[in-house]
């Protein structure tokens, strides 16, 4: 399975649990550290822990191996780094004042589409 193909195994997983604004960046011509990012939006603590943990149990019962996580607990914005995709779950307040997606916009950038709104717009 190739990167991308992972990212969004990742991002389904995440759409899945509800989470919103689900991007894919592809970084891999940019920076050696990793190939893509997926980064998202929850609501609430709860769906953050909780999507934290679904994640990490899918990937390791489907053979993708155990990520480093940063920030889990009390955090307010989440790390899972799987060595070629890096995920960033985000309270949206957080998101919004990172801003990853500007950090990284010369990646190529995919919107991975939510149950709700399929039709969103780039």
């Amino acid at each position: 399975m190739n990167f991308m193909q992972k990212a969004e195994l990742f991002a389904s997983w995440a759409e899945e649990k509800k989470a919103e604004d689900i991007r894919i960046i592809d970084v891999s011509k940019l920076t050696a550290i990793t190939d893509a990012f997926v980064v998202l939006s929850v609501s609430n603590e709860r769906q953050l822990d909780a999507l934290t943990d679904y994640i990490y149990l899918q990937a390791k019962e489907s053979g993708l191996g155990i990520p480093a996580v940063e920030g889990k607990k009390q955090s307010r914005w989440v790390l899972m780094d799987f060595g070629d995709v890096v995920i960033h779950l985000f309270h949206k307040e957080e998101r919004d004042y990172y801003d990853i997606e500007k950090l990284w916009a010369d990646g190529e950038m995919t919107f991975f589409p939510d149950r709700e709104n399929s039709s969103q717009s780039e």
